[in-house]
Protein backbone atom coordinates (compact mmCIF):
# COMPACT_ATOMS: atom_id res chain seq x y z
CA UNK A 1 0.00 0.00 0.00
CA UNK A 2 2.82 2.43 0.85
CA UNK A 3 5.78 3.54 -1.19
CA UNK A 4 8.57 5.08 0.90
CA UNK A 5 10.22 8.09 -0.66
CA UNK A 6 13.15 10.26 0.37
CA UNK A 7 11.75 13.22 2.23
CA UNK A 8 13.60 16.39 1.30
CA UNK A 9 11.48 18.88 3.22
CA UNK A 10 13.02 18.14 6.58
CA UNK A 11 11.08 20.56 8.78
CA UNK A 12 7.76 20.69 10.60
CA UNK A 13 6.43 23.10 7.98
CA UNK A 14 7.62 20.86 5.16
CA UNK A 15 5.98 17.83 6.75
CA UNK A 16 2.73 19.77 7.16
CA UNK A 17 2.58 20.94 3.54
CA UNK A 18 3.73 17.80 1.73
CA UNK A 19 1.13 15.37 0.41
CA UNK A 20 2.24 12.10 -1.10
CA UNK A 21 0.89 10.93 -4.42
CA UNK A 22 -1.40 7.93 -4.87
CA UNK A 23 -0.95 5.83 -8.02
CA UNK A 24 -2.24 2.31 -8.74
CA UNK A 25 -3.03 1.60 -5.09
CA UNK A 26 0.40 2.76 -3.91
CA UNK A 27 0.77 5.86 -1.72
CA UNK A 28 3.96 7.84 -1.15
CA UNK A 29 4.51 8.28 2.57
CA UNK A 30 7.03 10.20 4.64
CA UNK A 31 8.70 9.10 7.88
CA UNK A 32 10.72 11.98 9.32
CA UNK A 33 12.27 12.55 12.72
CA UNK A 34 13.51 15.96 13.83
CA UNK A 35 16.13 15.90 16.57
CA UNK A 36 16.21 19.03 18.72
CA UNK A 37 13.63 21.77 19.29
CA UNK A 38 13.98 25.55 19.23
CA UNK A 39 11.49 28.41 19.55
CA UNK A 40 10.92 28.46 15.82
CA UNK A 41 9.99 24.80 15.94
CA UNK A 42 7.40 25.49 18.65
CA UNK A 43 5.78 28.10 16.44
CA UNK A 44 5.72 25.66 13.52
CA UNK A 45 4.13 22.98 15.68
CA UNK A 46 1.39 25.39 16.74
CA UNK A 47 0.79 26.40 13.12
CA UNK A 48 0.68 22.73 12.08
CA UNK A 49 -1.83 21.91 14.83
CA UNK A 50 -4.06 24.78 13.77
CA UNK A 51 -3.88 24.16 10.01
CA UNK A 52 -4.19 20.37 9.97
CA UNK A 53 -6.91 20.35 12.63
CA UNK A 54 -8.96 22.79 10.57
CA UNK A 55 -8.48 20.64 7.48
CA UNK A 56 -9.56 17.54 9.38
CA UNK A 57 -12.66 19.32 10.74
CA UNK A 58 -13.63 20.21 7.17
CA UNK A 59 -13.23 16.61 6.01
CA UNK A 60 -9.89 17.06 4.24
CA UNK A 61 -7.51 14.55 5.77
CA UNK A 62 -6.63 13.17 9.19
CA UNK A 63 -4.27 14.55 11.85
CA UNK A 64 -3.19 13.28 15.26
CA UNK A 65 -0.39 14.42 17.57
CA UNK A 66 0.64 13.04 20.96
CA UNK A 67 3.44 13.56 23.46
CA UNK A 68 3.34 9.89 24.48
CA UNK A 69 1.55 6.77 23.34
CA UNK A 70 -1.14 5.51 25.74
CA UNK A 71 -0.45 2.71 28.20
CA UNK A 72 -2.23 -0.62 27.76
CA UNK A 73 -3.39 -1.44 31.29
CA UNK A 74 -7.16 -2.09 31.38
CA UNK A 75 -7.95 -5.80 31.51
CA UNK A 76 -10.82 -5.47 29.05
CA UNK A 77 -8.42 -3.93 26.51
CA UNK A 78 -5.88 -6.69 27.09
CA UNK A 79 -8.56 -9.32 26.51
CA UNK A 80 -9.92 -7.63 23.38
CA UNK A 81 -6.59 -7.12 21.62
CA UNK A 82 -5.40 -10.57 22.66
CA UNK A 83 -8.42 -11.83 20.72
CA UNK A 84 -7.38 -9.66 17.76
CA UNK A 85 -3.93 -11.24 17.93
CA UNK A 86 -5.36 -14.78 17.96
CA UNK A 87 -7.55 -13.97 14.95
CA UNK A 88 -4.52 -12.63 13.09
CA UNK A 89 -2.53 -15.80 13.85
CA UNK A 90 -5.47 -18.00 12.79
CA UNK A 91 -5.62 -16.16 9.45
CA UNK A 92 -2.03 -17.16 8.74
CA UNK A 93 -0.94 -13.67 9.80
CA UNK A 94 -2.46 -12.20 6.64
CA UNK A 95 -5.51 -10.37 7.98
CA UNK A 96 -5.82 -8.34 11.19
CA UNK A 97 -8.65 -6.25 12.57
CA UNK A 98 -9.18 -3.86 15.45
CA UNK A 99 -12.21 -1.94 16.66
CA UNK A 100 -11.88 0.84 14.11
CA UNK A 101 -11.24 -1.31 11.00
CA UNK A 102 -14.66 -2.92 11.14
CA UNK A 103 -15.07 -5.40 8.29
CA UNK A 104 -13.14 -3.38 5.70
CA UNK A 105 -11.19 -6.20 4.07
CA UNK A 106 -8.78 -3.84 2.30
CA UNK A 107 -7.71 -2.29 5.60
CA UNK A 108 -7.66 -5.62 7.47
CA UNK A 109 -5.43 -7.24 4.86
CA UNK A 110 -3.09 -4.24 4.79
CA UNK A 111 -2.91 -4.31 8.60
CA UNK A 112 -2.25 -8.07 8.65
CA UNK A 113 0.64 -7.69 6.23
CA UNK A 114 2.02 -4.65 8.09
CA UNK A 115 1.97 -6.52 11.43
CA UNK A 116 3.84 -9.41 9.85
CA UNK A 117 6.51 -7.07 8.45
CA UNK A 118 7.17 -5.13 11.66
CA UNK A 119 7.13 -8.35 13.69
CA UNK A 120 9.86 -9.69 11.40
CA UNK A 121 12.00 -6.63 12.11
CA UNK A 122 11.28 -6.89 15.82
CA UNK A 123 12.22 -10.58 15.93
CA UNK A 124 15.60 -10.01 14.26
CA UNK A 125 16.54 -7.44 16.90
CA UNK A 126 15.08 -9.26 19.90
CA UNK A 127 17.22 -11.92 21.60
CA UNK A 128 15.28 -14.80 23.09
CA UNK A 129 12.13 -14.16 21.04
CA UNK A 130 9.27 -16.41 22.13
CA UNK A 131 5.47 -16.58 21.60
CA UNK A 132 4.76 -14.51 24.74
CA UNK A 133 7.02 -11.66 23.59
CA UNK A 134 5.49 -11.79 20.10
CA UNK A 135 1.95 -11.66 21.44
CA UNK A 136 2.71 -8.82 23.84
CA UNK A 137 4.24 -6.76 21.03
CA UNK A 138 1.41 -7.29 18.53
CA UNK A 139 -1.30 -6.73 21.16
CA UNK A 140 0.35 -3.45 22.07
CA UNK A 141 0.62 -2.10 18.51
CA UNK A 142 -2.97 -3.06 17.73
CA UNK A 143 -4.09 -1.19 20.84
CA UNK A 144 -2.02 1.86 19.86
CA UNK A 145 -3.52 1.81 16.37
CA UNK A 146 -7.06 2.13 17.71
CA UNK A 147 -5.98 4.86 20.11
CA UNK A 148 -4.20 7.02 17.53
CA UNK A 149 -5.87 6.42 14.17
CA UNK A 150 -9.45 5.29 14.80
CA UNK A 151 -11.12 8.06 12.78
CA UNK A 152 -8.85 7.49 9.77
CA UNK A 153 -9.50 3.75 9.79
CA UNK A 154 -13.26 4.09 10.25
CA UNK A 155 -13.63 6.44 7.27
CA UNK A 156 -10.92 4.85 5.13
CA UNK A 157 -10.00 6.63 1.90
CA UNK A 158 -6.71 5.29 0.45
CA UNK A 159 -5.66 8.54 -1.24
CA UNK A 160 -6.55 10.75 1.76
CA UNK A 161 -3.78 12.65 3.59
CA UNK A 162 -3.16 11.07 7.00
CA UNK A 163 -0.53 12.53 9.35
CA UNK A 164 0.58 11.41 12.82
CA UNK A 165 3.11 13.26 14.98
CA UNK A 166 4.70 11.75 18.09
CA UNK A 167 7.16 13.27 20.56
CA UNK A 168 10.24 11.59 22.05
CA UNK A 169 9.97 8.14 20.53
CA UNK A 170 13.15 6.19 21.30
CA UNK A 171 11.95 2.77 22.39
CA UNK A 172 11.95 -0.05 19.89
CA UNK A 173 8.30 -1.06 20.11
CA UNK A 174 7.02 2.51 19.79
CA UNK A 175 9.35 3.21 16.87
CA UNK A 176 8.21 0.09 15.02
CA UNK A 177 4.58 1.05 15.64
CA UNK A 178 5.28 4.37 13.93
CA UNK A 179 6.78 2.46 11.02
CA UNK A 180 3.63 0.31 10.89
CA UNK A 181 1.62 3.51 10.44
CA UNK A 182 3.66 4.35 7.34
CA UNK A 183 2.92 0.88 5.95
CA UNK A 184 -0.76 1.79 6.26
CA UNK A 185 -0.29 5.03 4.33
CA UNK A 186 0.26 7.52 7.19
CA UNK A 187 2.90 10.24 7.10
CA UNK A 188 4.73 10.15 10.42
CA UNK A 189 6.82 12.84 12.13
CA UNK A 190 8.85 12.22 15.29
CA UNK A 191 9.78 15.27 17.38
CA UNK A 192 12.82 14.24 19.43
CA UNK A 193 13.28 16.89 22.11
CA UNK A 194 15.74 14.76 24.06
CA UNK A 195 17.56 11.64 22.93
CA UNK A 196 17.15 10.22 19.45
CA UNK A 197 16.46 6.59 18.62
CA UNK A 198 19.37 4.24 19.42
CA UNK A 199 21.92 3.45 16.67
CA UNK A 200 20.56 -0.06 16.07
CA UNK A 201 17.18 1.42 15.10
CA UNK A 202 18.77 4.16 13.01
CA UNK A 203 20.66 1.52 11.02
CA UNK A 204 17.36 0.04 9.85
CA UNK A 205 16.94 3.07 7.60
CA UNK A 206 13.20 3.33 8.16
CA UNK A 207 13.07 7.11 8.72
CA UNK A 208 14.96 10.23 7.66
CA UNK A 209 16.77 12.26 10.31
CA UNK A 210 16.94 16.06 10.46
CA UNK A 211 18.92 17.94 13.13
CA UNK A 212 17.61 21.31 14.32
CA UNK A 213 20.04 24.22 14.45
CA UNK A 214 20.55 25.84 17.87
CA UNK A 215 18.26 23.51 19.82
CA UNK A 216 17.14 24.37 23.33
CA UNK A 217 15.46 22.52 26.17
CA UNK A 218 11.73 22.80 25.56
CA UNK A 219 8.55 21.00 26.44
CA UNK A 220 6.15 20.48 23.54
CA UNK A 221 2.61 21.54 24.56
CA UNK A 222 -0.11 18.91 24.56
CA UNK A 223 -2.28 18.76 21.45
CA UNK A 224 -5.88 19.85 22.10
CA UNK A 225 -8.02 19.63 18.93
CA UNK A 226 -10.85 21.68 20.42
CA UNK A 227 -8.49 24.56 21.19
CA UNK A 228 -6.75 24.47 17.83
CA UNK A 229 -9.88 24.26 15.72
CA UNK A 230 -10.66 27.78 14.50
CA UNK A 231 -7.60 29.29 16.23
CA UNK A 232 -6.54 32.67 14.84
CA UNK A 233 -3.24 33.34 13.08
CA UNK A 234 -1.66 35.24 15.94
CA UNK A 235 -1.70 32.24 18.24
CA UNK A 236 1.55 30.74 16.95
CA UNK A 237 3.41 33.98 17.49
CA UNK A 238 2.09 34.25 21.05
CA UNK A 239 3.35 30.76 21.86
CA UNK A 240 6.72 31.33 20.24
CA UNK A 241 7.27 34.52 22.24
CA UNK A 242 6.33 33.12 25.64
CA UNK A 243 9.77 31.58 26.14
CA UNK A 244 10.69 28.14 27.39
CA UNK A 245 7.64 26.38 28.85
CA UNK A 246 9.56 23.99 31.08
CA UNK A 247 12.95 22.37 31.50
CA UNK A 248 13.20 18.63 31.56
CA UNK A 249 14.69 16.93 34.58
CA UNK A 250 17.80 14.83 34.20
CA UNK A 251 16.97 12.03 31.74
CA UNK A 252 20.09 10.03 32.46
CA UNK A 253 20.27 6.81 34.40
CA UNK A 254 20.26 7.27 38.18
CA UNK A 255 23.95 6.59 38.65
CA UNK A 256 25.57 5.53 41.87
CA UNK A 257 26.24 9.16 42.81
CA UNK A 258 22.45 9.72 42.94
CA UNK A 259 21.50 6.69 45.04
CA UNK A 260 20.80 8.69 48.19
CA UNK A 261 18.75 11.22 46.22
CA UNK A 262 16.68 8.43 44.70
CA UNK A 263 16.00 6.96 48.11
CA UNK A 264 14.78 10.32 49.39
CA UNK A 265 12.41 10.68 46.45
CA UNK A 266 10.80 7.37 47.25
CA UNK A 267 10.66 8.05 50.97
CA UNK A 268 9.12 11.49 50.55
CA UNK A 269 6.74 10.64 47.73
CA UNK A 270 4.27 8.28 49.35
CA UNK A 271 2.34 6.15 46.88
CA UNK A 272 -0.42 4.39 48.87
CA UNK A 273 -0.73 1.66 46.24
CA UNK A 274 -0.59 -1.20 48.72
CA UNK A 275 -3.29 0.16 51.01
CA UNK A 276 -5.60 1.02 48.14
CA UNK A 277 -5.17 -2.26 46.31
CA UNK A 278 -5.51 -4.34 49.45
CA UNK A 279 -8.61 -2.45 50.60
CA UNK A 280 -10.23 -3.03 47.21
CA UNK A 281 -9.42 -6.74 47.28
CA UNK A 282 -10.59 -7.29 50.83
CA UNK A 283 -13.79 -5.29 50.38
CA UNK A 284 -14.76 -7.45 47.40
CA UNK A 285 -13.88 -10.88 48.64
CA UNK A 286 -11.97 -12.07 51.69
CA UNK A 287 -12.35 -15.57 53.00
CA UNK A 288 -10.11 -18.07 54.70
CA UNK A 289 -9.45 -21.42 53.10
CA UNK A 290 -10.35 -23.99 55.76
CA UNK A 291 -9.59 -27.13 53.75
CA UNK A 292 -11.32 -29.64 51.50
CA UNK A 293 -14.63 -27.79 51.29
CA UNK A 294 -13.03 -25.18 49.00
CA UNK A 295 -11.17 -27.63 46.76
CA UNK A 296 -13.64 -27.24 43.88
CA UNK A 297 -13.42 -23.43 44.05
CA UNK A 298 -9.64 -23.70 43.90
CA UNK A 299 -9.84 -25.95 40.82
CA UNK A 300 -12.11 -23.44 39.07
CA UNK A 301 -9.69 -20.62 39.91
CA UNK A 302 -6.81 -22.69 38.58
CA UNK A 303 -8.65 -23.29 35.33
CA UNK A 304 -9.34 -19.58 34.85
CA UNK A 305 -5.67 -18.82 35.46
CA UNK A 306 -4.41 -21.66 33.20
CA UNK A 307 -2.85 -23.10 36.33
CA UNK A 308 -2.41 -26.89 36.40
CA UNK A 309 -4.89 -28.48 38.80
CA UNK A 310 -4.25 -32.09 39.77
CA UNK A 311 -5.20 -34.40 42.57
CA UNK A 312 -1.76 -33.88 44.09
CA UNK A 313 -2.45 -30.19 44.78
CA UNK A 314 -3.36 -29.22 48.28
CA UNK A 315 -7.07 -29.10 49.01
CA UNK A 316 -8.35 -25.55 49.05
CA UNK A 317 -5.07 -24.15 47.76
CA UNK A 318 -3.43 -23.97 51.21
CA UNK A 319 -3.64 -25.95 54.41
CA UNK A 320 -3.87 -23.99 57.62
CA UNK A 321 -3.04 -26.75 60.06
CA UNK A 322 -0.25 -29.27 60.49
CA UNK A 323 3.52 -28.99 60.36
CA UNK A 324 6.01 -28.85 57.54
CA UNK A 325 8.59 -31.60 57.84
CA UNK A 326 12.09 -31.01 56.55
CA UNK A 327 12.87 -33.03 53.45
CA UNK A 328 15.64 -35.59 53.48
CA UNK A 329 18.97 -34.23 52.33
CA UNK A 330 18.00 -30.59 52.75
CA UNK A 331 19.10 -28.16 55.41
CA UNK A 332 17.28 -25.04 56.52
CA UNK A 333 19.41 -21.97 55.97
CA UNK A 334 20.35 -19.42 58.59
CA UNK A 335 19.08 -15.87 58.30
CA UNK A 336 22.59 -14.79 57.32
CA UNK A 337 22.62 -17.33 54.49
CA UNK A 338 19.16 -16.29 53.32
CA UNK A 339 20.20 -12.63 53.30
CA UNK A 340 22.88 -13.46 50.71
CA UNK A 341 20.07 -14.31 48.28
CA UNK A 342 19.22 -10.60 48.15
CA UNK A 343 21.68 -10.46 45.25
CA UNK A 344 18.90 -12.06 43.15
CA UNK A 345 16.28 -9.49 44.20
CA UNK A 346 16.30 -6.15 42.37
CA UNK A 347 15.06 -2.63 42.96
CA UNK A 348 12.86 -1.20 40.21
CA UNK A 349 12.44 2.54 39.65
CA UNK A 350 9.33 3.44 37.64
CA UNK A 351 9.59 6.24 35.04
CA UNK A 352 6.83 8.13 33.26
CA UNK A 353 6.89 9.15 29.60
CA UNK A 354 9.23 12.05 30.36
CA UNK A 355 11.73 9.90 32.23
CA UNK A 356 10.75 11.21 35.67
CA UNK A 357 10.74 8.75 38.57
CA UNK A 358 7.15 8.29 39.74
CA UNK A 359 7.59 5.40 42.16
CA UNK A 360 9.50 2.27 42.97
CA UNK A 361 9.13 -1.43 43.60
CA UNK A 362 11.03 -4.68 43.74
CA UNK A 363 11.53 -7.69 41.51
CA UNK A 364 12.81 -11.26 41.54
CA UNK A 365 15.29 -12.71 39.06
CA UNK A 366 13.55 -15.68 37.43
CA UNK A 367 15.50 -16.30 34.20
CA UNK A 368 19.18 -16.02 33.37
CA UNK A 369 18.40 -14.19 30.09
CA UNK A 370 17.41 -11.01 31.96
CA UNK A 371 13.86 -11.89 33.05
CA UNK A 372 12.56 -10.29 36.26
CA UNK A 373 9.23 -11.01 37.96
CA UNK A 374 7.38 -8.17 39.67
CA UNK A 375 3.80 -7.06 40.36
CA UNK A 376 1.58 -5.85 37.56
CA UNK A 377 0.59 -2.85 39.69
CA UNK A 378 4.28 -1.91 39.75
CA UNK A 379 5.01 -2.43 36.05
CA UNK A 380 1.78 -1.02 34.60
CA UNK A 381 2.35 2.41 36.17
CA UNK A 382 5.46 3.17 34.15
CA UNK A 383 6.59 3.76 30.60
CA UNK A 384 10.10 2.52 31.39
CA UNK A 385 12.09 1.15 34.32
CA UNK A 386 15.50 1.44 35.97
CA UNK A 387 16.76 -1.74 37.61
CA UNK A 388 19.43 -1.87 40.33
CA UNK A 389 21.27 -5.04 41.31
CA UNK A 390 23.40 -5.58 44.39
CA UNK A 391 27.15 -5.14 43.92
CA UNK A 392 26.62 -3.75 40.41
CA UNK A 393 27.08 -0.01 40.02
CA UNK A 394 25.37 0.02 36.65
CA UNK A 395 21.68 0.91 36.47
CA UNK A 396 19.83 -0.99 33.75
CA UNK A 397 17.16 0.91 31.80
CA UNK A 398 14.43 -0.98 29.97
CA UNK A 399 10.94 -0.55 28.58
CA UNK A 400 10.38 -4.26 27.99
CA UNK A 401 7.32 -5.52 29.82
CA UNK A 402 7.16 -9.04 28.41
CA UNK A 403 4.06 -10.46 30.08
CA UNK A 404 1.45 -9.36 32.58
CA UNK A 405 -1.73 -10.54 34.29
CA UNK A 406 -3.81 -8.00 36.21
CA UNK A 407 -5.88 -10.68 37.98
CA UNK A 408 -2.84 -12.40 39.48
CA UNK A 409 -1.03 -9.03 39.72
CA UNK A 410 2.09 -10.46 38.08
CA UNK A 411 4.33 -9.07 35.35
CA UNK A 412 7.67 -9.92 33.74
CA UNK A 413 10.14 -7.28 32.56
CA UNK A 414 13.50 -7.86 30.95
CA UNK A 415 16.93 -6.21 31.14
CA UNK A 416 20.01 -6.79 29.03
CA UNK A 417 22.08 -8.72 31.56
CA UNK A 418 22.76 -12.29 32.63
CA UNK A 419 21.06 -13.01 35.96
CA UNK A 420 21.22 -15.52 38.82
CA UNK A 421 17.58 -16.61 39.30
CA UNK A 422 16.06 -17.63 42.60
CA UNK A 423 14.58 -21.15 42.75
CA UNK A 424 10.80 -21.35 42.83
CA UNK A 425 9.25 -23.69 45.41
CA UNK A 426 7.80 -26.81 43.78
CA UNK A 427 5.22 -27.59 46.47
CA UNK A 428 6.78 -30.75 47.86
CA UNK A 429 5.19 -30.00 51.25
CA UNK A 430 2.14 -28.01 52.21
CA UNK A 431 2.64 -24.49 53.46
CA UNK A 432 1.27 -24.07 56.97
CA UNK A 433 0.46 -21.33 59.44
CA UNK A 434 3.35 -20.58 61.73
CA UNK A 435 5.93 -21.53 59.10
CA UNK A 436 8.92 -19.17 59.12
CA UNK A 437 9.50 -16.93 56.08
CA UNK A 438 11.88 -14.19 55.01
CA UNK A 439 10.90 -11.21 52.83
CA UNK A 440 13.40 -9.31 50.67
CA UNK A 441 12.54 -6.05 48.92
CA UNK A 442 13.16 -2.31 48.85
CA UNK A 443 10.65 -0.72 51.26
CA UNK A 444 10.57 3.07 50.94
CA UNK A 445 13.52 2.82 48.56
CA UNK A 446 15.79 1.15 51.14
CA UNK A 447 17.51 -1.23 48.75
CA UNK A 448 17.10 -4.96 49.47
CA UNK A 449 16.00 -4.90 53.07
CA UNK A 450 15.61 -8.32 54.70
CA UNK A 451 12.89 -9.06 57.27
CA UNK A 452 11.58 -12.22 58.88
CA UNK A 453 8.21 -13.43 60.06
CA UNK A 454 5.78 -16.30 59.77
CA UNK A 455 2.87 -17.35 57.58
CA UNK A 456 -0.13 -16.08 59.51
CA UNK A 457 -2.92 -17.32 57.27
CA UNK A 458 -4.21 -18.10 53.80
CA UNK A 459 -6.81 -15.95 52.09
CA UNK A 460 -8.90 -16.16 48.94
CA UNK A 461 -8.80 -12.63 47.47
CA UNK A 462 -10.71 -11.99 44.24
CA UNK A 463 -10.61 -15.73 43.50
CA UNK A 464 -6.84 -15.83 43.92
CA UNK A 465 -5.49 -17.79 46.89
CA UNK A 466 -2.89 -15.69 48.69
CA UNK A 467 -0.44 -16.09 51.56
CA UNK A 468 -0.84 -13.81 54.56
CA UNK A 469 2.49 -13.26 56.30
CA UNK A 470 3.99 -11.09 59.05
CA UNK A 471 7.47 -10.23 57.74
CA UNK A 472 7.44 -6.38 57.71
CA UNK A 473 7.19 -4.75 54.26
CA UNK A 474 6.25 -1.25 53.08
CA UNK A 475 5.68 0.73 49.89
CA UNK A 476 8.46 -0.30 47.51
CA UNK A 477 8.43 -3.91 48.69
CA UNK A 478 5.81 -4.87 46.08
CA UNK A 479 7.30 -7.44 43.75
CA UNK A 480 9.85 -8.65 46.29
CA UNK A 481 10.56 -12.23 47.31
CA UNK A 482 8.94 -14.20 50.11
CA UNK A 483 11.23 -17.16 50.83
CA UNK A 484 10.97 -20.32 52.87
CA UNK A 485 13.90 -21.34 55.04
CA UNK A 486 15.43 -23.30 52.17
CA UNK A 487 15.83 -20.12 50.09
CA UNK A 488 13.01 -20.93 47.68
CA UNK A 489 10.42 -18.41 46.49
CA UNK A 490 7.04 -19.33 47.96
CA UNK A 491 5.40 -16.02 47.06
CA UNK A 492 5.80 -12.50 45.73
CA UNK A 493 4.95 -9.56 48.02
CA UNK A 494 1.82 -8.00 46.57
CA UNK A 495 -0.25 -6.02 49.06
CA UNK A 496 -0.68 -5.05 52.69
CA UNK A 497 -1.97 -2.49 55.15
CA UNK A 498 0.43 0.23 56.27
CA UNK A 499 -1.97 1.09 59.11
CA UNK A 500 -2.10 -2.54 60.28
CA UNK A 501 0.43 -4.56 62.20
CA UNK A 502 2.33 -6.58 59.56
CA UNK A 503 -0.76 -7.67 57.64
CA UNK A 504 0.76 -8.49 54.27
CA UNK A 505 -0.24 -10.63 51.31
CA UNK A 506 1.71 -12.54 48.67
CA UNK A 507 0.73 -14.31 45.46
CA UNK A 508 1.70 -17.96 45.94
CA UNK A 509 4.25 -20.11 44.15
CA UNK A 510 1.69 -22.16 42.15
CA UNK A 511 0.53 -19.11 40.22
CA UNK A 512 4.11 -17.89 39.86
CA UNK A 513 5.36 -21.23 38.54
CA UNK A 514 2.72 -21.32 35.83
CA UNK A 515 3.04 -17.64 34.96
CA UNK A 516 6.83 -17.70 34.41
CA UNK A 517 6.91 -20.98 32.54
CA UNK A 518 9.17 -20.47 29.53
CA UNK A 519 11.37 -17.85 31.19
CA UNK A 520 13.33 -20.18 33.47
CA UNK A 521 16.19 -21.06 31.09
Amino acid sequence: MANHDNFKKSSVEGFMNTKGGYVNGCKDVYFLRIVGINQGTLGQIEAMDRTLTAQMKSGRGFYYRCNSLPRLAAMEDVDFYSGCYESWVNSGKTCASVKSTGKNQQVCQALGTACQKVLGIFAKAKPGMNPSIEKNFVVKILFWLDQTAAAALQAWEPECSRKVVCADVSRQQEYLFCYLLTLLGFDVLLLQTGQDIPPELDKLGLSQKSITANPGVYKIPEYMPERHAGRKEGAARVLANTGIPARYPDRGNPASSRKEETARILVNTRVPERDRRTQQMLSRNNRTIPGNQNFQAHKETAARSNMPSTGKERAGGYQEAGRQHPQAGRRELTYEELAVLASSVVQIMIHDGRGDIIGGGSGIMIGSAGYILTNNHVACRGRSYSVRIEEDERVYRTDEMIKYNSVLDLAVIRIDRKLQPLPIYKGERKLVRGQRVVAIGSPLGLFNSVSDGIISGFRMIEDVSMIQFTAPISNGSSGGAVLNMYGEVIGISTAGFDNGQNINLAVGYEYIGNFIRGFLV
